[in-house]
């Protein structure tokens, strides 16, 4: 059985995102923002149009994010 402490832990707390462009920076609830693709999900980004990374390594959409991380949250455009 998981403690209640523990749940807390797991799905309370929020995650720092760092918008580029433009620079700004905001929490998003950790519940909000399991994993990459959700958090993506939540800012209303598909994935492919942005690119997401964390200590300057770039995470897949499956890769689980925890409270009190910080990532960065890049949008990427292709021109023709």
């Amino acid at each position: 059985m998981r403690s209640e402490k523990h749940d807390d832990e797991e799905f309370g707390g929020s995650i720092t995102v760092q918008l580029q462009p433009g620079c700004s920076e905001f929490a998003v609830p950790r519940r909000r923002a399991k994993n990459v693709a959700r958090l993506l999900e939540h800012l209303g980004l598909r994935q492919g149009t942005a690119i997401v990374a964390r200590e300057g390594t770039l995470l897949t959409p499956d890769v689980p994010l925890f409270s009190g991380q910080t990532v960065l949250v890049r949008k990427v455009m292709s021109s023709g």
